[in-house]
């Protein structure tokens, strides 16, 4: 009953009974993991599962001759064994063992007494080695105790990546101590649009992380296997911090943080003096991340600004340039650059295609496959993340009784059914440029905590799957196992969708100002779908 799906999953007559008495053993290149283990087990049991072999049984935790993420468990009457690659794959031995316990471990309420584990023989690793999930603090701010939260269950589904957006138009979420007002000005908005359709809430929102949050966020992710990969837009998406710093856009007036969401017109200009601007930024980002990776985004940047710019034009004639997708290209390629000086992975997403592909970068492909496909082709690693396969702040069924009935119906058979391989590069020596795939939870319409419980899980749990696991799908056998993993979710605490809909507290009727006739709603949602986030 175990998700991700491991690759061997045997039982064993007999089961381990796990007490006050139990002992926790482990090599000490695992000690980290031990300590997280212990935290875990020993707060239900109400023992401290200390280290030596007297009691009853122990946990032991060992290494062997495995990939780094790679882990066999075994689990008899005399005990539970271990082995695993490295750190990484003994985590994930722990975090299926725990997953052998009753749900009611999963709360850590000191329990006490015994508990026991069935006998079973597992041996497990990941299919890809980038599993991630986007959480967009951008949009809606969550406190650092949500991120930390949400890492949790990531690390629960053996996921490894956080995606974490921290800048756009409508917030900037990161202390930077050279440009203060990016989060005295941009991390704030006077309000919020509510849905698509223009109505307004009229309360402010904002909120931003220290440096000393980050580190924080960033430590807690990496005792997990969690790696954070920040993402500072450029030079679309910028509008919060042009509101901070005028002399960074293209009009020269001042400008407000966004208030409502889509694909804004204010971008960045093209003055050296806004390239050093960025630079400067990235020097306090690379400080604070250690991640190979950086996302600068690259998406959605509307080119009118730069076409009416005089100083635009002239810098695309200095340097012999066709078109301001050319522009675009050329200012992507000196982040690049910035970035593989300083030993470090751009990532952006399959806009960068667009005018020619900065030379090291990793392409985020998020409008279907082709992006992925040419980018392999061309010898750049990919990530696969499809707006209309695993974007998650898309409505999970048709009907009205969504909370907020946005976007292409992607209901749990549908994240399921997701294929991070593109079938154009399934018998393509390029496909091993396809380094994994994430999910993303936008949050334009996911405004608290309990809303990104809902829209990601359990469709995250299925998600997790398609990245870990095999590539052949057995979706009744998955539904059998979310049966028993359902209680565990329920058991920390996330307040997932229903499989017959949204809990009466999860839906908001009357949205102000939503057409009456669902014909009309309808056609906004799939207007801005099309217009905004194309579909393959």
């Amino acid at each position: 009953m175990i998700i991700p799906k491991p690759v061997l999953y045997e039982t064993r007559p007999g089961r381990f009974v796990l007490g006050r008495q139990t002992a926790l053993i482990a090599d000490p290149a695992l000690s980290e993991v031990a300590a997280w283990l212990r935290g875990e087990l020993g707060a239900v049991t109400g023992g401290e599962l200390l280290p030596g072999g007297q009691g009853q049984g122990a946990i032991t935790l060992g290494l062997g001759d495995l990939a780094p993420e790679a882990y066999r468990l075994t689990v008899g009457a005399e005990g539970a064994r271990i082995v695993a690659g490295g750190p990484a794959g003994a985590f994930y031995g722990a975090q299926t063992l725990r997953q052998l316990l009753p749900s009611e471990a999963f709360r850590k309420a000191g329990i006490g007494g015994t508990l026991a584990l069935p006998a079973v023989h597992v041996e497990d690793e990941p299919r890809f080695g980038y599993r991630g999930c986007l959480l967009d603090v951008a949009r809606h701010f969550m406190t650092k105790a949500d991120v930390l939260r949400f890492i949790d269950l990531m690390a629960m589904h053996k996921l490894n990546i956080l995606h974490l957006h921290l800048t756009d138009d409508q917030g900037w979420r990161l202390e930077i101590r050279r440009y203060p007002r990016l989060t005295e000005v941009g991390a704030w908005r006077r309000e919020s649009q509510t849905g698509w359709n223009g109505a307004m809430d009229g309360r402010p929102h904002g909120g931003y992380y220290t440096q000393d949050d980050i580190r924080e966020i960033v430590a807690y992710a990496a005792r997990r296997h969690v790696m954070v990969v920040p993402e500072i837009d450029l030079p679309g998406h910028t509008q919060a911090a042009i509101a901070a710093y005028p002399e960074l856009g293209n009009l020269g007036e001042p400008l407000e943080v966004r208030t409502t969401w889509g694909v804004g017109v204010n971008v960045l200009n093209v003055e050296e003096a806004t390239i050093t601007f960025f630079e400067n930024v990235f020097e306090e980002v690379l400080d604070l991340f250690p991640s190979p990776f950086i996302c600068v985004g690259g998406d959605e940047c509307r080119k009118d600004q730069w076409r009416e710019s005089p100083s635009a034009q002239a810098r695309m004639s200095e340097l012999g340039l066709r078109d301001e997708d050319a522009l675009q290209s050329w200012f992507i390629h000196r982040f690049d650059e910035f970035l593989t000086a300083r030993g470090r992975r751009l990532v952006g997403w399959d806009e960068i295609l667009e005018g020619g592909l900065a030379p090291g970068a990793v392409v985020a492909s998020w409008r279907g496959d082709l992006g992925a496909v040419a980018a392999a082709r061309a010898g750049h690693d990919v990530i696969t993340c499809p707006s209309t396969s695993v974007y998650l702040d898309y409505r999970q069924a048709p009907g009205e009784e969504e909370p907020v009935p946005f976007g292409t119906v992607l209901g749990l058979e549908d994240i399921y059914a997701f294929e991070p391989l593109p079938k154009e590069l399934r018998d393509d020596p390029a496909g091993a440029h396809v380094v994994g795939s994430q999910c993303a939870v936008w949050t334009e319409l996911i405004d608290s905590n309990r809303r990104v419980d809902y829209m990601a899980f359990p469709r995250l749990s299925a998600f997790a799957e398609t990245v870990w696991s095999t590539p052949e799908r057995d979706l009744g056998d998955f539904r059998d196992r979310l049966a028993a993993h359902l209680p565990r979710l329920a058991a920390v605490g996330v307040e997932y969708r229903h499989e017959d809909g949204p809990l009466p507290w999860q839906t908001r009727p009357g949205i102000p100002g939503r057409p009456e006739d669902p014909e009309q709603w309808q056609a906004k949602i799939d207007a801005w779908t099309s217009n905004l986030r194309p579909a393959p």
